[in-house]
């Protein structure tokens, strides 16, 4: 019988319009990490920001770098079938293991190959003999335009303290029993099942979130029994991709506040969903913040108590699933330019402003969505080419 991966694996966001959590409101032990070897008080590993995704490279053979994205919303480690090839255990699982179902945001499955990854290294950090899920990184790597070769979840570093620098691009191991190198303000984790669920304020009443750097939301919020108070309502927007499908967005910002621990966050952007509230990179980029899973807490620091304030949220009205040669349409937000323009889900882009998609990678993009008054695709039709310029919006202003 195929077992049902319960917990979060919050990863592998297909689309321009980000990723989401994986969820299932089951319960199990997690998987332990494997032997952790630190070869160094303090393994500095620099990252790069994507998307409001923390992307670190390692290299401990001739066939790297790899690049990993780390995901604390993921209750697992993802890894490709390269990798896992690799690296295959002596100790492996059963040939007859069964697969694994992995509930995600839209109520739907799909099923995973379990394996044994005998060695990862990122820097001067070893993990040996670490229980992995197979799953290919193509659509991951497409988006983000790095080839990723596996996505690290929260129980890989279990035995040692996590540090996601965002502010200085840079994530932190260190032994668990030493200090955190950023003191700053502390909020209990709770932490039974070994995923980051954090209490925090929204307004006058306190919610649970999970802390989840696998998403590149700001706040996703399941409102539920809240009656949530909205500054600008609820929309659809973006088509956002998942393990196993495309959901729409519904996105708004609220009219109440938001409180971590003793920092402000005025009036955020939130993407309404029927799971588990989540807290993601866009409102994670704002501070350096230090998982301590033996003592069950996690430290926010920021050089300032000011308030955050979330910035209007614009749109060309497009998401994209990517390829190499082009990208297609998944969806168009409704009663946007681009759907007065005509655009579908299914069409095909190979130009943006006169320019191959190719030298398009998602950092560049993103810059242009938040700069341009207009942008020009253009559209593949059979072998007919036709160009559209589309006005940017504020989808929530």
């Amino acid at each position: 019988m195929n077992r049902v991966l319960p917990l979060l694996a919050g990863c592998a966001g297909l689309l321009l319009g980000g990723c989401t959590a994986l969820s299932s409101p089951f319960h199990h032990t997690p998987p332990q990490p494997g032997r952790t070897t630190l070869g160094a008080p303090l393994v500095v590993l620099p990252a790069q920001t994507i998307d409001n995704y923390l992307i670190v490279e390692a290299k401990w053979d001739r066939f790297g770098p790899y690049h990993f994205l780390v995901d604390t919303g993921s209750s697992v480690t993802l890894v490709s079938p390269a990798l896992a090839k690799r690296y295959p255990s002596a100790n492996p699982p059963a040939p007859d293991a069964p697969r694994v179902r992995v509930a995600s945001a839209d109520g739907s499955t799909t099923e995973l190959p379990p394996a044994t990854l005998r060695r990862l290294e990122l820097g001067d950090a070893r993990f040996d003999e670490v229980p992995v899920l197979i799953y290919d990184c193509a659509p991951l790597s497409a988006h983000l335009g790095v080839n990723i070769d596996g996505v690290l979840g929260f129980p890989l570093f279990r035995e040692t303290l996590l540090t996601l620098d965002y502010l200085r691009g840079r994530v932190l191991l260190q032994a668990s029993h030493t200090p955190a190198l950023t003191p700053g303000t502390v909020v209990p984790l709770d932490d039974a099942n070994k995923i980051p669920l954090v209490r925090v304020r929204l307004g006058d009443r306190t919610i649970e979130v999970l802390l989840d750097s696998g998403s590149d939301a700001p706040l996703n919020l399941n409102p539920v029994g809240l009656e949530p108070k909205f500054a600008a309502p609820p929309r659809a927007g973006a088509t956002v991709g998942t393990l196993t499908g495309d959901r729409p967005q519904q996105i708004g910002r609220l009219a109440e506040t938001l409180q971590i621990g003793d920092f402000t966050l005025l009036r955020p952007i939130v993407d309404l969903t029927d799971e588990l509230s989540s807290i993601g990179g866009e409102i994670l980029k704002n501070f350096t913040v230090t998982f301590d899973q033996e003592h069950d807490k996690v430290t926010f620091q920021r050089d300032t108590h000011d308030p955050i304030i979330s910035p209007s949220h614009r749109s060309a009205g497009v998401s994209f699933s990517k390829t190499p040669a082009y990208w297609r349409v998944a969806g168009v937000v409704p009663r946007s330019p681009a759907e007065a323009a005509g655009v579908q889900p299914g069409d095909l882009v190979t130009r943006v402003n006169g320019e191959p998609i190719a030298k398009w990678d998602l950092l560049r993009y993103e810059q242009l969505v938040a700069t341009a008054d207009d942008i020009a695709f253009t559209f593949l039709n059979g072998t007919v080419e036709t160009e559209k310029r589309i006005r940017v919006f504020e989808l929530v202003p």
